[in-house]
């Protein structure tokens, strides 16, 4: 799966256009669950590019509210909608071609600095 979004700086926002394809399909034909959080979570994540910081999922929490079909494409929107400390609170949908609400994302990341990045690769390396 490569999920390519575009950034926009002004709404501090990201979206995507995707078709999954029927590898990502569950038992019912539909997007399988733990792929509609990954994309979520990938959509989430990408924020942190408008604003060239590094965080790191610490919550994600999906509301699956629609079959997400793998032959359609979606339409995968993501924000921030608060700053706490390191904290950030993001949100992240997946609507079909005609805007109805499939699933919600909401999480909690944690921003980390480059610095504490190297030192984990660093220890996993000596493994």
């Amino acid at each position: 799966m490569r999920l390519v979004f575009e950034l926009d700086f002004d709404a501090k926002r990201i979206s995507g256009r995707f078709v999954l394809g029927a590898n990502y399909a569950g038992g019912a034909g539909f997007a399988h669950g733990g792929i509609i959080a990954v994309v979520l979570d990938e959509a989430m994540g990408k924020i942190s590019k408008l604003t060239e910081e590094k965080a790191v999922t610490a919550e994600l929490n999906v509301v699956y509210r629609k079959p997400v079909p793998v032959d359609k494409e979606i339409v995968v929107e993501g924000w921030q909608e608060e700053e706490k400390g390191r904290n950030r609170f993001r949100v992240g949908e997946i609507r079909d071609a005609e805007g109805n609400l499939l699933a919600r994302g909401t999480a909690r990341f944690v921003a980390i600095d480059q610095e504490h990045f190297e030192k984990v690769r660093a220890a996993q390396e000596k493994v």
